[in-house]
């Protein structure tokens, strides 16, 4: 018998698949877990951002501008074994954007991700996890269209505007996360294995802060972000137990003209002897003992991103 062949069609999607085997379509939201949300909250508006929207049952504030949204979560777990916010702000989770989030799920289980047990409350979205770096989660949000997740769980602040436009075209580039001695590779296997990443070229930079490796997204051009991945200097012992999500960078087309921007509003940067303030990137200075953001220069405009 002739093997039928396949048609055309069906190729694309198996090389799609596998090329992007979640569906991964960019950033949602990234969530910081803080005691002090009040002052995190101050400093986010300086950096451009507006607290747009209130959890319905709980101490959790959505901030926003163009297309990136920060979860400000100070609500104390119920749990007899949940941890209450520290007073330094943790980047707790990230949302990533999916076709289809029960699909993705599903598909990251069967590739070694580890679940995060539901708790889903009256009149909450669930919505899934898998664990992350540290005590991180990662949540898969296929609702971020017409229909958002934020209009389940979330009141809008009245007479605010709920899509404020973003300072210079800001939106979401990637993430920076700390790793232990020697765990690079362990990392970008995460990566690579669970949601498609690929890792780039060592000649390939971005930024000012051109340490570690650096991972691409599988999603398109548009929605496309990265990880960063830095182990501590030589000199310095083991410090696994301090994996974490470190910080926000975000893309800009002018990281001058942002850099100006920004410093209108009181926003200071970075100006060392390692670190200096260019048209590749910039670093701003660390706000309340962990919160700093990274600018890097991308020729893309917030207008490219989904709202």
């Amino acid at each position: 018998m002739i093997k039928p062949l396949s048609s055309p069609a069906a190729d694309r999607e198996s090389i799609l698949e596998a090329a992007n085997p979640l569906g991964l379509d960019g950033i949602e939201f990234i969530e910081y877990t803080t005691s002090r949300p009040q002052a995190l909250g101050q400093v986010l508006e300086m950096m451009g951002f507006r607290p747009i929207a209130r959890h319905r049952s709980r101490e959790v504030l959505l901030y926003r501008q163009g297309a990136i949204n920060v979860i400000v979560n100070a609500h104390v777990p119920n749990m007899p074994n949940g941890a209450a916010p520290g007073d330094k702000p943790v980047i707790a989770a990230m949302g990533l954007r999916v076709r289809d989030a029960a699909a993705a799920y599903r598909r990251a289980l069967e590739r070694g991700a580890w679940a995060v047990p539901s708790r889903v409350e009256v009149m909450e979205l669930n919505i899934p996890a898998v664990h992350g770096v540290g005590t991180s989660r990662i949540y898969f949000v296929d609702r971020y269209d017409k229909f958002s997740i934020y209009d389940v769980d979330f009141v809008p602040i009245p007479t605010v505007d709920q899509y404020p436009p973003a300072i210079a075209g800001l939106h979401f580039f990637g993430v920076v996360q700390y790793i232990g001695n020697d765990r690079t590779e362990d990392w970008a296997e995460f990566y690579r294995q669970l949601f498609g990443f690929t890792d780039l070229p060592a000649e390939q930079r971005f930024g000012i802060l051109p340490k570690g490796r650096i991972l691409q997204s599988p999603c398109a051009a548009a929605s496309r972000f990265y990880i960063q991945l830095i182990e501590p200097e030589a000199s310095v012992l083991d410090v696994e137990d301090d994996e974490t999500l470190q910080r926000i960078a975000m893309g800009t087309a002018d990281v001058l003209a942002t850099v100006a921007e920004l410093a209108q509003r009181g926003v200071e940067f970075v100006q060392s002897r390692g670190v200096q303030t260019e048209g590749r990137g910039a670093l701003t200075k660390t706000w309340l003992g962990s919160v700093s953001f990274e600018l890097v220069h991308d020729q893309r405009d917030a207008s490219e991103q989904r709202k």
